[in-house]
């Protein structure tokens, strides 16, 4: 016979223990409900502080062309690029430059579309691989820039650049003055040999270094390749076999300067000289300065007058105390020699290593062609010319709009953070 199951009395929960135990409960939701809101306001700190300090700068538009958008990741991958191997500062030099990479190649490709001419994918591709480069968005739109502008160069400017042209066949040289240049046009009516004058004296690098033989050159190819248009305009407007005048150019950039130099005083103990100096243009400058000083003319104000040394408005010239091997050894000698008296200035001393604006072209025309065939090279030279102005013109057109919202601080950053980054 079964057991009979004795059932436990029911314990009955009173009213008291029942509200103890919900005010637990209620206690034990709070607490997890504050734990829930505490780990969400974490969160939300941690995640609005990547999206303030990371999310948002990098995803920042910082330029725009036309309805081209650029974001300030692209900016830093682009200066990533550019910077690759370069210290800090070089980046801090180059934020500039790689801004405006970014504008232009944008105007060219929105131009060049219009044009019918673009660059595909896998011809990007095919370049990135022959030259075993990363196929990173970077990479791969410096690649395009590159492709598209020699294609615009074969496929477009080539029509545009003619294939014959009028030309001449020049020798030229640049000098300091006009009396160096009167003195050397004597030595060349003389029967002295124009290529070994303007190999040892032109102070223009190409002339100097095609020893005054400029070749067979259209008059726009000329003017490229000097950088001035005075030897091409006269050469288009002599008779062949005449040597020009002396043919004064203020603007073009030339090497080697003159200085004068006056010691005011020495300290032997610690072989320092207090010096003013004063850098002329030529040897005839400096020697028609050197003779006014001797005539009892101030040093300071001619300085600040005729100098070409960059300081000299400012301090007349003024050097303070210098010590040997700051300057040029000739300069060295003067200034240390113990027979210098205090006041003497120096006889004009050369300095190659300076830059001075200004002197005298001497030009001969050989020969003349109305229609001679352009060499390649300098078809080239004006394709790459015409591109310049080309890209010039999208720059200035009013329907063009580029903006850049980059700033200074913003600039510094993308430096800093592609540094970092390489």
């Amino acid at each position: 016979m079964a057991k009979k199951k004795i059932e436990k009395p029911r314990r009955e929960v009173t009213k008291r223990q029942l509200s103890r135990w919900q005010q637990q409960k209620k206690r034990q939701r709070i607490i997890f409900g504050v734990g829930i809101v505490i780990i969400s306001v974490v969160l939300v700190v941690v995640g609005v502080g990547w999206y303030i300090n990371e999310y948002r700068p990098l995803h920042q538009t910082v330029i725009r062309v036309n309805d081209t958008e650029f974001d300030m990741n692209y900016y830093i991958e682009r200066l990533k690029l550019y910077g690759a191997g370069q210290g800090i500062f070089y980046l801090y030099n180059v934020v500039d430059d790689v801004e405006t990479i970014i504008e232009q190649s944008e105007l060219i490709g929105q131009a060049a579309m219009k044009l019918g001419i673009s660059v595909s994918d896998s011809e990007v591709d095919e370049e990135l691989k022959r030259r075993d480069l990363p196929l990173s968005e970077e990479y791969r739109d410096a690649i395009r820039d590159e492709v598209l502008v020699k294609k615009l160069g074969d496929e477009y400017f080539e029509h545009h650049v003619p294939v014959f042209a009028e030309q001449r066949h020049i020798m030229a040289m640049f000098l300091d003055s006009d009396g160096r240049a009167l003195e050397v046009r004597a030595r060349l009516e003389a029967g002295e040999d124009f290529a070994e004058l303007a190999g040892e004296l032109s102070l223009e690098s190409f002339t100097q270094t095609e020893k005054g033989d400029l070749g067979w050159r259209p008059e726009d190819v000329l003017t490229v390749l000097l950088d001035t248009s005075i030897p091409s305009e006269y050469a288009f407007g002599s008779e062949v076999g005449v040597l020009s005048q002396p043919l004064h150019d203020e603007a073009k950039i030339r090497s080697g300067g003159y200085w004068l130099i006056k010691v005011s005083e020495w300290k032997e103990e610690l072989e320092e000289a207090h010096v003013h100096v004063m850098l002329l243009g030529s040897e005839e400058e400096a020697q028609q300065v050197k003779s006014s000083l001797e005539a009892g003319e101030d040093f300071t104000a001619l300085a600040k007058e005729l100098s070409r040394h960059e300081d000299a408005e400012e301090n007349g010239g003024d050097l303070g105390w210098v010590s040997p091997g700051l300057m040029i050894p000739a300069f060295d000698e003067f200034v240390f020699d113990s027979e210098v008296e205090p006041g003497e200035v120096s006889e004009p001393i050369k300095e190659e290593r300076v830059a001075i604006q200004g002197g005298y072209w001497l030009v001969k025309v050989l020969d003349e062609d109305d229609n001679r065939e352009i060499e390649e090279d300098d078809r080239s030279l004006l394709k790459f010319e015409a591109l310049n102005d080309w890209i010039s013109a999208l720059w200035d057109d009013p329907d063009n709009e580029v903006t850049s919202y980059l700033d200074d601080e913003m600039k510094r950053w993308a430096a800093d953070r592609a540094y970092e980054e390489l």
